[in-house]
C-alpha cells in the first residue's frame, strides 16, 4: 500500500497530517510506504493533481471520495469539512476508509 501526502513548504497542516497517517496506519496494523511530496509550483501541482496543501491520498484515491473527481489543482491550502466543521487535516475516519478500501475490505 503506498500512501502520498502531498503539501507545500510552510503548510502548518503537514506535520498534523503526517502523525494522523501514521497513528491510522498503526492502529490497523497495516504497512505502507509513505511518501511525502513537496508540491513547489503551479505546473507541480497540475502535473500532480493538487487540490490543496495537505492532500492525502492511499493508492493514488483521496481518503475524501467527494474530491476525487475535483479538479481544482493548485497552490492553495485545503480544508475537510467534517460534522459541519472545517479543518485543516482530513478525520482519522476517512483516512481509515480509504487504508481499508484500498486493503480490500
Amino acid at each position: 500500500m503506498k500512501v502520498e501526502i502531498l503539501y507545500f513548504s510552510g503548510c502548518p497542516n503537514h506535520g498534523p497530517a503526517v502523525d494522523r497517517v501514521r497513528d491510522v496506519l498503526e492502529q490497523e496494523g497495516t504497512a505502507a510506504d509513505m511518501v511525502e511530496v513537496e508540491v513547489t509550483d503551479a505546473a507541480t501541482a497540475q502535473q500532480f493533481g493538487f487540490l490543496g496543501s495537505p492532500t492525502i491520498r492511499v493508492n493514488g484515491q483521496d481518503v475524501e471520495p467527494a474530491a476525487r473527481a475535483a479538479r481544482a489543482f493548485g497552490m492553495m491550502c485545503r480544508t475537510y469539512v467534517d460534522g459541519g466543521r472545517r479543518a485543516g487535516v482530513p478525520p482519522p475516519e476517512w483516512i481509515r476508509a480509504a487504508v481499508r478500501e484500498a486493503r480490500g475490505r
